[in-house]
């Protein structure tokens, strides 16, 4: 057997694995998550995984050349508020900036909102004497005293992490430097962070939130990567293991355990970068991301064959200012649990099942409808045949919740079902709109990819809602974020701030940031990686009164020829109108931060052609399923369809860990690739049916 590669993601309800050798032959698993230690979980899916090959776990590790890991260490310490006990150090007179914040409520018109409340209490913020000026001038130097009373202050505490914050310090770190030394020193068992390290760049609250958020899940994120890490090797594997970070590209363990608010948004990086592959395989440059799990639905745009990046994003109420993929999340998934709030109106989410107990159906005590629970009482799901027969769901559990709940409504059982149904695509339609509509950007120009393991069952009729005329779903749908993670390159990213006028940079000033920054991310890079790498420049700029920035690519620049710094302020210029629709040139341009990336190139894998090229399909079963109304509908194993297939809905389409739903007038095709190709029927005009 070639040497292998491996994609791991963890989900809340299931760990998702993908092994493809060489020649692009790809067998994958998957595992229930364990909460309490993913490793756990992802070593059972190995065990799975290597069964699926006829070897032992040594075995398959013994032949495995990179492991790729997308986590949720760092998510769940965050969400559930379970991180580390923090201490923060920032400059005297600054150590409530974290209640400040900027000033602004998230609704600013609900005046009995509550403050959101600190990862780090007021007594565990402490202010030492120094001052750096804004210009990088040492205004006072950092005093020992103060600063060994805090230390001493930190040991009285129990804090288990430290968080270091100084004013200016993105311009002169020469204070940060020390106290981390003199820290690390007295305190040898904390974990500590820096700003001038995690993110050497201006905007103080950003700067301290997300520094503190690094403090706050780096603990678990380490523990758990040592971990892992060791159980890989004591189970015989000698290769690499990458994480997947934010930003869709992946770091070897210890940089994401330096870095672990990076991690936030690992497991949905990895779809995205799966995405876009799906992109380049299909010749489709613009396709929406469609995600769905057990608690959540995730959505993303790839437009013109990429994704977007963004540094405003946050999770749980905290600031996270690390440039991450843009990615919205939102509570809808296949353990969203149906309810009746307190004005009586039936709702499907954001309560989740999770893993444990999991909807009713699984059997584990499961007390209220979820979302698969109305999927396998329309007939959408197989009872005696999830996740390719391993697990058989429990009908009468899932009749039972649901009865109750349509007593409560004065429904019958299957109107309740089909509503759950209705509610629970309308959910995820609007998580759309948001990444979509809100933003002037039309959906129906864009195909939606259907994948993790819930999201054939609803893609159709979601893309439905918005008009969206097609609908794709890969193979690998049910583990494409795992699929995807081996197609990350290796990402580490650097950024100046340079606050100026547009007019005031010249052409050799431009050349001489950009220069030291590739050089520190290139040799930073070449530390971890020696194959190919590439650079992407970029910059925050903005117009002189804007209190916000707009990322700007500058590759393509012409960088040795003259006129640099003109081309520079037209390209923001540019940008900006194409996400708002208007540039005011006469205006002054301010240019913020400098950013380089240095991209490790990782070869793709090769794409295993379908085996059944020359094979007929074999006549569908049958299965009562709820289309408006109950009905025997064609039942087809999508591993048997061969391309070139073609097949009129309504339809189901069943895979070992997926379900597809197909409605009436829709046309199902498998394309080249053996993937599923889903032309919905026309929507029906106003004036065709008066």
């Amino acid at each position: 057997m070639s040497a292998l590669r491996i994609g791991i993601d963890v989900g809340g309800t299931f760990t998702d694995l993908v092994a493809i050798d060489q020649d692009g032959r790809t067998i994958f698993a998957k595992s229930p998550s364990t909460p309490h230690d993913q490793s756990v979980g992802v070593v059972a899916g190995l065990e799975e995984l290597a069964r699926r090959h006829g070897l032992t776990l040594a075995e398959l590790l013994a032949q495995t050349s990179t492991i790729v890991h997308g986590t949720t260490v760092a998510t769940n310490a965050l969400l559930e508020r379970k991180g580390a006990k923090v201490a923060l150090l920032t400059t005297e007179g600054h150590r409530d900036v974290l209640e400040m914040r900027e000033g602004l409520k998230p609704e600013r018109y609900e005046l009995r909102s509550s403050p959101p409340e600190p990862l780090v209490p007021r007594h565990l913020r402490f202010g030492i004497r120094e001052r750096v000026g804004p210009d990088g001038t040492v205004l006072t130097t950092l005093d020992e005293a103060s600063l060994d009373q805090a230390i001493e202050g930190i040991r009285a505490s129990g804090a288990t992490s430290v968080a270091i914050c100084y004013l200016h310090a993105y311009k002169n770190p020469a204070h940060e430097l020390a106290t981390e030394e003199r820290v690390r020193a007295a305190l040898p068992d904390v974990y500590v962070s820096r700003s001038s390290d995690v993110l050497p760049q201006i905007k103080e609250f950003e700067r301290v939130s997300t520094t503190v958020v690094n403090s706050y899940v780096g603990p678990a994120v380490r523990r758990y990567l040592t971990n892992l890490e060791q159980r890989l090797r004591e189970a015989s594997f000698a290769g690499s293991l990458f994480i997947v970070l934010s930003h869709g590209g992946m770091a070897p363990v210890e940089e994401a355990g330096r870095l672990a608010a990076a991690t936030v948004l690992s497991g949905p990086a990895g779809g995205v970068a799966g995405s876009r592959r799906c992109a380049r395989l299909l010749g489709i440059d613009d396709l929406i991301p469609f995600d769905v799990g057990g608690t959540s639905t995730d959505i993303s745009l790839i437009s013109g064959g990429e994704a977007a990046l963004s540094a405003e994003r946050g999770l749980a109420g905290e600031r996270i200012a690390l440039r991450s993929l843009d990615i919205a999340s939102i509570a809808a998934g296949g353990g969203s649990l149906a309810r009746i709030d307190a004005g009586g109106t039936f709702k499907v989410g954001p309560e989740s099942a999770g893993a444990v107990p999991g909807p009713a159906c699984y059997g584990e005590g499961g007390t209220a409808p979820a979302v698969t629970d109305a999927n396998l009482l329309l007939g959408y799901l197989d009872a005696d045949n999830f996740l390719g027969g391993k697990k058989v769901l429990d009908l009468k559990a899932a009749e039972a919740v649901v009865a109750e709940k349509a007593a409560q409504l004065g429904l019958s059982p299957d109107e309740t079902a089909a509503g759950i149904f209705r509610l629970i695509n309308l959910n995820m339609a609007e998580g759309i709109r948001l990444m979509t509509l809100r933003r002037g950007v039309d959906p129906r120009r864009f195909a939606l990819l259907s994948f993790g393991g819930g999201a054939g069952l609803h893609a159709v009729e979601v893309a439905r809602e918005l008009e969206i005329p097609r609908v794709i779903v890969p193979t690998v749908a049910s583990v494409l974020s795992a699929w995807g993670m081996l197609t990350s390159d290796l990402r580490y990213e650097v950024s100046r701030t340079h606050v100026g006028d547009g007019a005031g940079l010249t052409d050799a000033a431009l050349r001489e940031v950009y220069a030291g920054l590739e050089r520190q991310a290139t040799d930073r890079l070449r530390s971890w990686f020696d194959g190919e790498v590439r650079i992407e420049r970029s910059a925050e700029m903005r117009y002189g009164e804007q209190v916000f920035e707009v990322d700007v690519p500058l590759d393509g620049l012409g960088w040795d020829e003259d006129g640099l710094a003109g081309r520079v302020e037209e390209r923001f210029h540019q940008r900006h109108e194409e996400l708002y629709t208007y540039a005011s040139r006469d205006q002054e341009v301010v240019f913020v931060n400098a950013r380089v990336s240095a991209i490790g190139v990782v070869p793709e894998p090769a794409q295993e052609a379908p085996s059944l090229a020359e094979a007929e399909a074999p006549a569908p079963g049958k299965r009562r399923a709820w289309f408006g109304g109950w009905r025997e509908v064609p039942v087809h194993q999508i591993a048997s369809l061969p391309p070139g297939t073609r097949i009129e809905g309504p339809a189901i389409l069943e895979a070992e860990t997926t379900t597809v739903v197909a409605g009436e007038g829709d046309v199902v095709t498998v394309d080249r690739l053996g993937w599923l190709d889903i032309a919905l029927r026309k929507p029906e005009r106003a004036d065709q049916t008066a």
